[in-house]
């Protein structure tokens, strides 16, 4: 060939791969089946911004013809010039063949994995149709339509004849969806319209002084129902009940509501509560102990008994509570931490559940808040401080999530400890612990993440229940998911949203 035949063969050839569109699929996990396999699905961007979102499901009784099906369309659908919808698919949603019922019944995802985990899937991603391939359903497309998927809303669906070819071209109009509308009502809403929203259901209650009720009760205090929180606190400080009565680790962070209300008030007996936590630290002779105590070794204590004996240092200006808030960071650190910088809950297994991590970043961010940089002890809390963000960074879902166990692929996304970790980003990009673009994207994921999982009635999508000794991975990814309301998960979405609020909140 001469050398200006094959110039010309290579302008060609370049010519059409310019013409060509660039594949936009991306593959990424959305779950586990009931044996441990993970539940892909894959995303096609469309050309215009505004576009509807059409999902692609089979594969409903195994590897079949129609996951076959579905996965020809997507790659058709990949190589079209034009684009006109955003391509959702799951090519398998039931790689075991388990029996399938929807809406789904049982404990999520303990029972019926692959019900619940394609139900709220589709539920918070809000499709505007969705299309079914296979010739049994297992009544999806019933359920979808006329249910209120994942507390989102009914999503139009029906059978697909699985032809690769012509299914763009036999949708005609789509409609927005009801989930649909609810996602884009509620990713409008503010951080503050998020918080008082939720303010309205949490942070009424304090009949036991624990982290729970105290969270809440701090971000009401942020939206300016100081008095109101004062009332519900006041029998603990004017010697009504003793908030010490039944001493643990959740009542211990339970009384960091008292340093927020000293600093709001100035009263001295808010002060005097917060010592009498942080004391704790110490034996009759005054001498420091080992650790804080009642840490029961759990992850959870970089929080619980951390931060709240490192503010009582700020408050009352003794630096014995810095050096104790430093000793028991450590010691917890010999702990859980593990050598790639992520939280296993406690040391029975290695497993970085969500919320274990959750905790210690929100006491890290709450202990370097209180820190003076002139003590020995900052410049290791905002090591480990630096140290946890950055391996919690690439472990962020696509959809802007955090897994109940964050660095097992399949695990489901978990609601409240991304609110931790979005706080913990939050403050510390306000305050420089951290910089850069992909910080700053991270937390606008988890923001937006929370605030379309968070509904005004105060309900959320997958809030961990309550996690006790764990002695194995699974028990740990088959903690139950809770889709509805939940104290915690209120708690945290309410702190993240005044944190969001920016100053004026503080």
């Amino acid at each position: 060939m001469s050398a200006r035949m094959l110039a010309i063969t290579l302008l060609a050839t370049f010519t059409t791969l310019v013409a060509m569109p660039l594949s936009a699929g991306e593959a990424f996990d959305i779950g586990l089946s009931g044996s441990g396999t993970r539940i892909d699905a894959i995303v096609v961007e469309p050309t215009a911004k505004a576009a509807p979102t059409v999902v692609l499901v089979g594969g409903l009784h195994g590897n079949d013809a129609s996951a076959a099906a579905v996965r020809a369309a997507v790659t058709a659908y990949e190589h079209r010039r034009s684009r006109p919808v955003r391509l959702l698919a799951v090519p398998v949603a039931n790689p075991d063949a388990a029996a399938l019922a929807f809406p789904p019944s049982g404990v999520a995802y303990r029972e019926n994995a692959e019900s619940h985990t394609l139900w709220r899937w589709l539920g918070s991603q809000a499709p505007d149709l969705v299309l079914i391939a296979g010739d049994d359903d297992a009544g999806l497309a019933a359920a979808l339509a006329t249910q209120t998927v994942a507390d989102m809303g009914r999503i139009p669906a029906h059978r697909w004849s699985g032809s690769a070819a012509n299914w763009v071209a036999e949708l005609g109009p789509i409609a927005r969806s009801d989930a649909h509308a609810e996602l884009d009502r509620r990713r409008a809403r503010s951080p503050r319209q998020l918080a008082d929203a939720l303010a309205v259901h949490y942070g009424h209650d304090f009949d036991q002084p624990l982290y729970i009720n105290t969270i809440a009760l701090i971000a009401r205090a942020r939206l300016g129902d100081v008095d109101d929180v004062r009332r519900l606190v006041e029998p603990y400080v004017d010697g009504s009940k003793d908030s010490l009565a039944r001493p643990n680790a959740l009542v211990m962070a339970g009384h960091i509501v008292f340093t927020e209300l000293a600093r709001r008030t100035g009263d001295a007996r808010y002060i005097a509560a917060v010592r009498k936590v942080a004391d704790l630290g110490f034996d009759a002779a005054g001498q420091m102990r080992e650790a804080m105590p009642y840490h029961d070794q759990y992850s959870d204590s970089v929080f619980m008994g951390t931060a709240i004996v490192a503010q009582a240092a700020a408050l009352t200006g003794e630096r014995r509570y810095f050096d104790m808030a430093d000793r028991h960071l450590r010691f917890m650190q010999q702990l859980v931490l593990r050598p790639d910088g992520l939280y296993r809950h406690q040391p029975l297994t290695d497993a970085a559940w969500g919320r274990g991590n959750g905790f210690a970043a929100l006491g890290l961010a709450l202990t370097l808040s209180e820190l003076p940089q002139d003590h020995p002890g900052y410049a290791h809390a905002l090591q480990s401080y630096r140290q946890l963000m950055a391996a919690l960074l690439p472990l962020q879902t696509r959809d802007g999530l955090w897994r109940n166990v964050v660095d097992h692929p399949g695990a489901y996304p978990e609601f409240s400890g991304t609110a931790m970790i979005g706080f913990a980003l939050q403050r510390g990009l306000a305050k420089g612990w951290i910089t850069g673009r992909s910080y700053r994207q991270a937390v606008d994921q988890a923001w937006l993440a929370v605030n379309s999982r968070a509904s005004s009635a105060g309900s959320f999508i997958d809030v961990c229940e309550s996690t006790t000794r764990m002695t194995s991975l699974q028990g740990y990814l088959q903690r139950a998911a809770i889709l509805g309301n939940d104290a915690r998960g209120g708690a945290m979405a309410m702190l993240f949203a005044t944190e969001r609020m920016g100053a004026k909140a503080r």
